[in-house]
């Protein structure tokens, strides 16, 4: 095997072009066999092999800096610069990251992980090249998704405006922009991308100039031509020189591209196709099963498993329920249908669904519009994603005090994605903001109960909730009606008078049952972030000696800090001892080795209580 003698793009660079299929064609097969064993995103990085291999075969990489955005399709990359040994741990605890990251390695030059940041980023490092007279290349790497956000186009207009070296790579691997794919097209790139075809355009234009009307018929003609056999007129009037479509996995062509390319002078811009799932059929034919996947026999493919009632699962059968008593319910998702549970609400209700793809500022300000509009919105959106809208959530949505419900999912840890995914921050920097309703359930029932709530109230609310199952606490998917929980108000669990009182917001009620009968402690269910329940917290102050709050939230600024806040305007102000997710970046690991790194586990509580006390 070739891919056996190549450890760094220095070792590729020793092959010809013939050799490269070969490597693809290995490297896709390693990486098959590899995230079969350990589970990952698989379809992305399946169809981004040959895209690989050409770039680092092309450019002298680490100088020349590739930044690939989102970050999910870089196993290939992982392999080729050194990190071949290391893929069996890819996104386990203490592993490598499923994602680009620049403390791992210098190839890894900007870290991503949410979408659309890498023509930003590109554009800033060819800007310090030019300002520190450097030759290096500036490589951005953007799929057809990413390229709904709005800072995609943002940068492509900055970048596109200069004179800077750059160059955008978009990955069009759902045919979104064209099916203009073969021959000719292949072609047509190699052409375009050529010093030739440069030079004439440039010496062409000085001598047409002089001739106003020559000149301008003759731009006309050249801008209708191409855009016919092109898509990239956008992109021309952005400032960009473009090339393509070309087939994404034919890699002489992109050698060949990428090399004429590499040696012209401004903005350039190359349109690639791709497959997503290439090179193994059952990918192929459902990528979006195949996006993130855990272990699977590689013969038989992903198969189902009965799984128990998560979050996600129950939101979904609440937002079914619900619409089919209130025609006025839509819901507003940014690419997140699969992962939100709105599979079946997007089949039943497809004139209510609306997927706005990656655009999360636009998601909230267009579910604004429907709010003013008498219609109730439903934005069902990750935690880590509702940070990206942060502007929009308070001027359009709160100040307006306009009545939209977030169903915000994967609040807290979300396990092998790692630090850019976890839901570590929305109670602290939502909180702060007037108008808003913030609640966090202990159970599946108290989801519900909370939906309920939410959707029924005139301002805007959010329920948070972690990803996975939590306790049933009587619900039953069967069922549709549950008691109303009343507004502000925490629950009581375990009502007695006693030196400490446990405070936790969230699917902690086990641990805080546990650690009440191991201290003989009041426990209660917060419920609410905002408005908290301000009498419960007088009462513990009163009556306690000691406070101890649980989240699974940043400590600082949380829910904790919340109740540190009241309690140092009270008149018995005691101490609070906080647990939640500490000041730094956790990796990535399962949600459980990251709950204990965090110290919130019942042993890790339990053993700060008694150094407390003694």
């Amino acid at each position: 095997m070739l891919l056996e003698n190549i450890s760094y793009p220095s070792d590729l660079r020793k092959y010809n072009v013939n050799d490269l299929k070969i490597i693809a064609d290995e490297l896709r097969q390693y990486i098959l066999e590899s995230v079969s064993k350990t589970g990952g995103h698989l379809s992305s990085n399946l169809g981004t092999v040959e895209l690989t291999v050409a770039i680092h075969h092309v450019f002298n990489t680490p100088f020349d800096k590739v930044i690939w955005d989102v970050g999910h399709q870089t196993y290939a990359h992982k392999i080729l610069t050194g990190r071949k040994g290391k893929l069996n741990s890819i996104r386990k605890y203490k592993g490598i990251s499923g994602f680009p990251k620049i403390s791992e390695s210098e190839y890894d030059v900007f870290g991503t992980a949410h979408s659309s940041t890498s023509i930003s980023a590109a554009y800033g490092i060819s800007v310090a090249n030019r300002l520190d007279s450097k030759k290096n290349k500036s490589i951005a790497i953007i799929g057809d998704g990413a390229m709904t956000a709005g800072m995609a186009y943002e940068a492509l207009n900055n970048a596109g405006a200069s004179k800077d070296n750059i160059l955008i790579i978009l990955n069009d691997n759902d045919m979104s922009i064209s099916e203009n794919v073969g021959a000719l097209n292949n072609y047509l790139a190699r052409a375009l991308s050529s010093n030739i075809y440069s030079s004439a355009r440039k010496a062409g234009g000085r001598i047409l100039k002089k001739i106003p009307v020559i000149h301008d018929l003759a731009k006309k003609t050249e801008e209708h031509v191409k855009g016919f056999v092109t898509p990239g007129t956008l992109f021309e009037e952005l400032g960009f020189n473009y090339i393509g479509p070309i087939d994404g996995h034919d890699v002489k062509t992109l050698v060949k591209t990428l090399k004429n390319i590499s040696s012209l002078e401004g903005p350039q811009f190359l349109h690639i196709v791709t497959k997503k799932g290439k090179g193994y059929d059952k990918a192929e034919q459902d990528p979006i099963q195949y996006h993130g996947v855990g272990t699977f026999d590689t013969g038989i493919g992903l198969t189902k498993k009965q799984s128990p009632i998560t979050f996600t699962n129950l939101f979904s059968n609440w937002i079914v329920n619900k619409a089919e008593t209130d025609s006025k319910l839509c819901v507003v998702t940014p690419a997140m249908r699969e992962g939100s549970g709105l599979v079946s609400f997007s089949q039943k209700f497809p004139s209510r669904y609306f997927d706005v793809g990656i655009a999360e500022q636009h998601a909230l300000t267009f579910a604004a519009g429907l709010a003013v509009s008498n219609f109730r919105p439903i934005v069902a959106i990750y935690s880590t994603f509702l940070q990206r809208a942060y502007d929009q959530f308070i001027h359009d949505i709160a100040l307006q005090n306009l009545n939209v419900t977030f169903a915000v999912d994967r609040a807290g840890f979300v396990g092998a994605d790692g630090a850019t995914h976890h839901g570590a921050y929305d109670l602290s920097f939502i909180r702060c903001i007037p108008n808003i309703v913030l609640m966090a359930p202990s159970s599946l029932k108290e989801s519900w109960q909370m939906l309920d709530l939410s959707y029924n109230l005139d301002n805007p609310s959010i329920v948070r909730y972690p990803r996975g199952t939590g306790e049933f606490d009587g619900y039953s998917k069967e069922k549709f009606s549950y008691p109303q929980i009343e507004l502000g108000r925490s629950q009581v669990l375990r009502d007695i008078k006693s030196k400490i009182t446990i405070l936790f917001f969230g699917p902690f009620k086990s641990i805080a049952m546990k650690l009440g009968e191991l201290y003989d402690a009041r426990v209660v269910n917060m419920r609410f972030v905002k408005p908290i329940d301000i009498d419960e917290i007088n009462f513990s102050c009163q009556n306690s000696k000691v406070i101890v709050t649980i989240e699974e939230n940043a400590k600082f600024g949380g829910a904790g800090s919340c109740i540190s806040e009241i309690i140092t305007e009270t008149k018995k102000p005691i101490p609070v001892l906080k647990f939640g997710i500490p000041d730094y970046f956790l990796d990535h690991g399962t949600q459980g080795e990251l709950l204990e790194e965090a110290g919130i586990t019942y042993d890790k509580i339990a053993s700060e209580i008694n150094n407390f006390l003694k």
